[in-house]
């Protein structure tokens, strides 16, 4: 497959008025769809209106009714960081608002899957709950929700997960993406519909000595970034105002010990952090364990109990990591022939028997990268089936494929809910073959007009002087940058110096620029996963001279100093 760099094109007019900005900061910005100063804008008074969330004052009504009763409550969440936070974050805000008995309850995806099955309503029914409150989930659950209500336990439904053709018959129901919605971001996560709702009942309570919402707004950045939702402006002031908490130290103590158990300063935090150090040691929980130790790490009160659960989710990081990185030699070895006559798939399905349910995702996502195009990883769950997780790429729907396929195939997939990138599904294992078929056939029809995927956005050269350490600090303090608002890029070519392995899969070395001989620290991780052609017989690097590098401006801080670091994205062998 032949990548192609594209070069982002900022309107004239957005530079015009972005003059005022270094110009690097002012092309990146105007690349990304910024025409005004003021959509920079990060206060709290830029958040979208609370009350033009549909559905939200219906949930505040059945919110101070049980407040009124004195009810049990009890919140039950997704598996997954998201699902952590929006758990934490409604835990934490009814509780101190002056609801009497608040837990929490997160279904074990091994034993009972997804969302809030009749089986995980049989085990909350144990506790008494008068209402159930789902967060992260919910939207598709609609045998649970039944279950709840027959049992006579309310139910509000806090989702941000696309609805199907059929919507659960809860009390109430908060998602910016049910049909026909009209509030102003539908890529709200899961715990920034949590905040949205906490919000209104703030409002409502009318009572100025209780703690705001905007306390737990740690909480919010956290499961936003990790859950890599679109950052539109309203998740971007969500983002920013977390992240100056916790550069202020206004954090809950979980989100402090799970970043500096990370190895993070807090004062120098920055969206990324949250994403790749403190995401996936709360999602290492739900992956090989039970995402309670993740939610118990963030509603303690305690900096000694936190820091032991966040050393415990540590180990659990790099249990997971060694796991994955196994399963990714193996799934790397079967796409190698990719693209061959004979072997080209559009969609890709791959299954081990072997391989381990909680982290098939991350495996999706590495492969993903690699041969750019819809990738299912899949594993045993047990009496004959098998539970996929989809990553896709721009340009396909993966959950739409899905429903493509389910609509055409009734009864090839069990179950399945998602996003557009992102997608998980339920099959029997003897009907694989046939549901790969029809992926690879429903991805290659969404792909008929040309594959979006083999593109990778630039934000274009840079000038040698422009490639500094005073750039980087530039761009790191223009964020938060995440999914949708990527961080910048550039691309240009570049000689190769001192090239050598760390690690397993990584290549450290220098770069020099043109004829102006200045040379830059560079990395690229897992640049030879998956790629033996770039070794030669006695595992030495094998690459030309000259290289076109797609790479990020980074600061490597070590022993108290703080050094230019280029980022390689991509290490491509040829101008593009």
């Amino acid at each position: 497959m032949k990548l192609t760099v594209v070069r982002r094109a900022p309107s004239s007019a957005a530079l015009q008025r972005l003059a005022h900005l270094p110009p690097v900061l002012a092309r990146a910005y105007a690349a990304r769809g910024i025409e005004d100063p003021a959509q920079l804008s990060i206060g709290l008074d830029r958040l979208l209106p609370v009350g033009t969330l549909e559905g939200i004052e219906a949930a505040v009504r059945l919110l101070l009714q049980h407040r009124e009763r004195r009810s049990r409550i009890l919140v039950v969440g997704d598996f997954d960081a998201d699902g952590a936070t929006s758990s934490a974050l409604i835990v934490r805000a009814l509780r101190a608002w002056g609801y009497p008995e608040v837990d929490f309850l997160v279904p074990n995806r091994f034993e009972f899957g997804y969302g809030l099955t009749p089986e995980i309503v049989a085990i909350a029914a144990e506790r008494e709950p008068a209402l159930i409150i789902t967060v992260d989930n919910g939207i598709s659950s609609i045998a649970g929700v039944s279950s709840a209500r027959e049992r006579g336990i309310d139910v509000l439904v806090t989702d941000h997960h696309l609805a199907g053709h059929e919507l659960p018959m809860a009390n109430v129901i908060v998602n910016p993406n049910l049909a026909g919605a009209t509030f102003g971001s539908r890529s709200l996560a899961g715990v920034g519909v949590a905040f949205y709702v906490m919000a209104a009942l703030y409002r409502a309570l009318g009572d100025s000595t209780l703690p705001s919402p905007a306390t737990w707004l740690d909480l919010v950045a956290l499961g936003t970034v990790a859950d890599i939702v679109p950052l539109d402006q309203n998740n971007r002031v969500l983002v920013a105002q977390g992240l100056q908490r916790i550069r202020a130290g206004r954090c809950t103590p979980g989100v402090r010990a799970l970043l500096e158990t990370g190895g993070k300063v807090l004062g120098n935090i920055i969206a990324t952090d949250l994403g790749f150090v403190a995401g996936p040691r709360i999602n290492a929980a739900g992956r090989l364990d039970d995402m309670s130790i993740g939610i118990r790490c963030l509603l303690t009160d305690s900096a000694e109990e936190a820091t032991l659960i966040a050393q415990r989710l540590d180990e659990l990081n790099r249990e997971r990591r060694s796991i994955e990185g196994a399963m990714q030699e193996q799934a790397m070895a079967a796409v190698r022939r990719l693209g061959e006559p004979g072997h080209d798939r559009r969609g890709v399905c791959l299954f081990d028997p072997e391989w381990h349910q909680g982290v098939v995702g991350l495996v999706a996502g590495r492969v993903k990268e690699r041969v750019r195009r819809p990738v299912i990883a899949f594993a045993r769950a047990g009496d004959g089936s098998l539970r996929g997780s989809a990553r896709s790429v721009a340009g396909v729907h993966v959950r739409d494929v899905l429903e493509a396929i389910s609509t055409q195939h009734p009864g090839l997939i069990v179950r399945f809910g998602g996003h557009a990138m992102a997608a998980g599904l339920t099959l029997e294992e003897d009907k694989l073959d046939q549901f790969a078929a029809e992926f690879d056939r429903e991805v290659t029809r969404w792909q008929a007009s040309g594959s979006l995927a083999d593109r990778i956005d630039s934000d274009g050269e840079l000038a040698v002087e422009e490639i500094s350490l005073k750039t980087a600090e530039v761009l790191r303090e223009a964020g938060p940058w995440g999914q949708a608002f990527p961080e910048p890029s550039f691309d240009q070519s570049f000689r190769l110096r001192n090239v050598r392995i760390v690690g397993e899969n990584h290549l450290k070395m220098w770069v020099e620029l043109g004829d102006t001989g200045r040379r830059f620290d560079a990395i690229a991780f897992n640049a030879l996963q998956g790629r033996p052609d770039r070794l030669d017989a006695s595992g030495k690097p094998v690459l030309p001279d000259q290289v076109h590098l797609v790479y990020r401006l980074d600061i490597n801080e070590w022993g108290g100093e703080r050094r230019l670091q280029l980022m390689v994205d991509h290490l491509l062998e040829s101008s593009p």
